[in-house]
């Protein structure tokens, strides 16, 4: 489904539009020209005309179609009607639903299919296939009246609400305007004139064309001329000649089509997307308390008059600063109050054309109009204006409340629309002409005034005049004011507003207005801080008569508590008496109880001893049952050591046949070389024999610092289990075992001490006897130096070498044993190569079999030792484990 946008002058596609799937039987305009909605039976439409591209959409469900979709007059609310009766309000802007209305009452219940609203939105009429009318008031949202038809009627199929004639018709378009031109009868016509017959009327439904009232003229052609005069030809096809013409004859235009002569007259541009951007930026600071100077009762005007200022002031800065546009816009504003856009462009072009040179001398008033108007007076009747000067009037009191007012004040409304037929319809000057002609149709009046407010109050109300003897006199001084002093030749013909966007006003001296304007703003932040003070005081006053209503409201809080209070006190001793003989009550059963919870206590008591008895005994067998076992574990331990004891000692044994079959085999050997080369070989053989009996001794120390290291940890182990066993089990006795333990420790530490100073003078007596024996070898081996020197230098240095093999074997003993090697190394170069064979030989034969005694005595002192300290440790290790278990028994 496609929408066409036409223009009406051009006759021209604008646009089209596409968005119903059926067929629009509804399009309804917003006042401002801007949007429009369009309605089908399954949605409805919101558009925007200016870009034509649609805004929202209604979708409904296929069981509840639309009736119809419209916007109410001079109001931004959507009223949307289904056909199941519900009505809903919308707002145009946000699409927020305002409102519903309540449905009707059963008795009168009617399908609604038409509707009509008043002009100023506040009255829905509805009807249907009914003879009932409902009438529905939209600002109490009620239905208030119920209108019955006649019983002849069946349904309603229209309905339109009548323009009321003080309207003037200026809420609706005006319906197009029929000239129908006829012929008379030639008998009936003279020879130089050509008679026509002009009728008015509707051109819908000519059958009942008599309805509507005909006006007839005999008007006669100018044969001279053209019926077209392409310089007063208008916009909507009419002839300014020819309205003027119309005028003069009736004095003023048809009430029905005043509004629409007006628009063609002004060339209105309509300049919809330019005024809704003045609109939008809404209402102007200098105009947001407007009615407090200017108390209105209707707020529907005074919202229009606030509108239409502002787009003013929106659209040139100075007119938010002139103090009497106001006055001059709401005769306007009254008149187009249901048009806003026509208001403002009327005003619009009142200013361009009629308030030329009002704004040059601002703010003050125009002085140069003033003086025209007092020059034209003077001229045509000085009387009056030697009169005025004799008071002290000048032309501020008798012209310019005038024109500030456009003479609203002075005229009534049907005299002011007609003076404005004649304004609008005329040159620009012809305003101030009529400025003087009122003063001169008024020249009796006020030449009886002296005082200056008569004066000021003759041109500020009403007055008895004829205005239409005024319109005359205006004419009659148009046609007789000189033309150095007539208000043509110093104001510009008429210019009307130019299309798409309107013109820029700058008329006005710039520096006044913005000085003016800064000043209204400063004046305005004072006056907004001191409102701001004002409330913060009104608030605080506020809130301490609050204060003083809530300490009221508290201290009768209190009164009305202390009151409760004892009452509950009352309450509460009654209560505790009762209390306490309850609690008596429960005392004795309380000791009842308490008997027979201490006769449950001590059997359980008596069980539980018992019971932890019975645990006590067969823990004791149990630990009795440990400490046996690990009594025999001990003993086993023991005599595997002593076996193992017994082998280390077959191993010595063994090896010291070992080393005795050895060093037989060595002597043999020796005995051999010392023949064949006794001196190589018989030092030789002492470097290897000293080696072999330093590495014996090494072996053997490891081996018996190990043997101890190995028994004392199994003893100290042996002693820490049965230790730990006692102190689990009979912790009380731990002090006795510790006791007795470092009594062990400490003997095992005097024998290890004893031990340690034996084996110190051993050594120490071994040292001494190698040393003698070394001295007595260095004495021999001195005596070899000289014979044998080379051989001595060799065997040096191969017994260097074996040197620092010992060493390094022996880093891992201790220090004893390091310092019988450090004497033994020391000695070891000392050799006397000048002593013989023989001696060596024998010295030799003879350290090496000492040197064996004394090892056999040591060991046998040892393991003797050894075997005493085993026993003893033993029969402590007894001793401490039969404590226990006598104890136990």
């Amino acid at each position: 489904m496609f929408l066409t946008y036409l223009g009406t002058v051009t006759k021209e596609l604008i646009s089209w539009m596409r968005g119903h799937e059926s067929s629009v039987f509804s399009i309804s305009v917003h006042a401002s020209g801007r949007y429009a909605i369009t309605t089908s039976s399954d949605t409805a439409q919101l558009w925007d005309l200016d870009t034509f591209q649609r805004k929202r959409k209604l979708n409904i469900l296929q069981s509840v179609g639309i009736q119809k979709v419209f916007f109410l007059p001079l109001s931004n609310t959507i009223l949307s009607c289904f056909k199941d009766n519900s009505i809903f309000a919308w707002e145009c802007d946000t699409l927020f639903c305002k409102y519903q209305l309540p449905p009707p009452p059963e008795s009168s219940s009617i399908l609604y299919k038409v509707f009509a609203v008043t002009r100023d939105g506040r009255i829905l009429a509805a009807g249907g296939k009914s003879n009932h009318l409902h009438l529905w008031c939209l600002e109490a949202k009620q239905l208030f009246r119920i209108i019955q038809m006649p019983t002849k009627v069946r349904a309603i199929r229209y309905l339109e609400f009548l323009p009321d004639s003080f309207d003037a018709g200026s809420n609706q378009p005006p319906p197009p305007l029929v000239k129908v031109i006829e012929d008379l009868p030639k008998s009936k016509l003279s020879s130089g004139d050509m008679k026509m017959k002009v009728t008015s009327g509707r051109v819908q439904r000519p059958a009942k064309s008599r309805e509507n009232q005909i006006q007839t003229r005999i008007l006669k052609q100018d044969l001279t001329g053209h019926f077209e005069n392409k310089e007063n030809e208008l916009s909507d096809g009419l002839n300014k000649k020819r309205l003027q013409i119309l005028l003069k004859g009736y004095g003023e235009y048809p009430t029905k089509y005043r509004m629409f002569i007006w628009r063609s007259l002004l060339q209105l541009p309509e300049n919809h997307t330019a005024f809704s951007s003045l609109i939008d930026k809404g209402i102007h600071v200098a105009f947001l308390n407007l009615q407090k100077k200017y108390p209105i009762k209707s707020t529907k005007l005074l919202r229009v008059l606030q509108r239409t200022l502002s787009a003013l002031a929106h659209w040139s800065a100075i007119f938010s600063d002139t103090p009497y546009l106001p006055l001059l816009a709401f005769p306007f504003v009254k008149l187009f109050q249901n048009n806003q856009l026509i208001c403002f462009e009327v005003v619009a072009t009142l200013i361009i054309n009629w308030c030329q040179h009002w704004f040059e001398y601002f703010p003050n008033p125009p002085i140069n109009i003033l003086s025209m108007i007092e020059n034209i007076l003077a001229f045509h009747d000085k009387e009056l204006l030697q009169h005025f000067r004799d008071h002290d009037i000048t032309s501020q009191v008798y012209a310019w409340p005038l024109l500030e007012t456009v003479f609203s004040e002075v005229l009534t409304r049907e005299e002011w629309l007609k003076l404005f037929d004649n304004v609008f319809s005329n040159h620009p000057s012809f305003l101030l002409l009529t400025v003087v002609a009122y003063n001169i149709c008024s020249r009796a009046p006020l030449l009886n005034c002296s005082l200056k407010d008569d004066f000021e109050y003759f041109f500020h109300h009403r007055n008895n005049l004829d205005i239409s003897v005024v319109i005359r006199e205006v004419y009659h001084l148009m046609d007789t004011t000189p033309a150095d002093i007539h208000p043509d030749n110093m104001l510009d013909v008429f210019v009307a507003l130019t299309k798409g966007q309107y013109p820029v006003f700058n008329q006005y001296p710039k520096f006044i207005v913005d000085y003016q304007t800064q000043e209204r703003e400063r004046i305005r932040n004072d006056e907004l801080d001191y409102l701001r003070e004002r409330q913060t005081v009104e608030n605080m006053q506020a809130e301490v008569d609050q204060q003083r209503v809530e300490d009221e409201a508290w201290y009768q809080k209190q009164e009305l508590l202390r009151k409760a209070e004892e009452t509950r006190r009352e309450m509460l001793l009654q209560e505790e008496e009762k209390m306490i003989q309850q609690r008596q009550r429960l005392a004795a059963v309380k000791r009842e109880l308490k008997v027979k919870e201490m006769h449950l206590q001590e059997a359980a008591r008596r069980r539980f001893l018992k019971l932890q008895q019975d645990q006590r005994e067969m823990e004791l067998r149990r630990l009795e049952d440990e400490i046996e076992r690990k009594v025999h574990m001990r003993d086993q331990e023991m005599a595997s050591a002593v076996k193992d004891l017994e082998m280390r000692h077959l191993e010595l044994e063994a090896q010291k046949r070992l080393y005795e079959k050895n060093l037989t085999r060595n002597q043999e050997t020796v005995a051999k070389e010392i023949r064949e080369d006794v001196d190589a070989y018989r030092r030789k053989v002492n470097l290897e024999e000293h080696t072999f009996h330093r590495l014996i001794e090494m072996d053997q120390t490891q081996n018996q610092k190990t043997q101890k290291l190995i028994e004392e940890n199994l003893a100290k182990a042996e002693q820490a289990c049965l230790n730990t066993d006692w102190q689990i089990q009979a912790l009380h006795k731990q002090r006795c075992d510790d006791l007795q333990r470092n009594e062990c420790y400490q003997e095992m530490a005097k024998l290890l001490q004893k031990n340690r100073r034996k084996e110190i003078e051993v050594l120490n007596a071994m040292m001494e006897k190698e040393a003698k024996k070394w001295e007595e070898a260095e004495e021999k081996d001195f005596r070899l130096k000289s014979e044998k020197k080379a051989s001595a230098l060799s065997d040096a240095s191969r017994q260097w070498f074996l040197e620092k093999e010992i060493n390094d074997a022996l880093e891992h003993t201790e220090g004893p044993r390091c310092q019988y090697e450090q004497v033994a190394s020391s000695c070891l170069p000392r050799t006397s190569p000048g002593s013989d064979v023989s001696e060596v030989d024998a010295s030799t034969w003879i350290s090496l079999n000492q040197r064996k005694i004394q090892w056999d005595t040591m060991e046998q002192d040892l393991l003797e030792r050894v075997r005493n300290l085993r026993q003893r440790l033993t029969a402590q290790a007894r001793n401490s484990c039969q404590t226990p278990h006598l104890l136990a028994t």
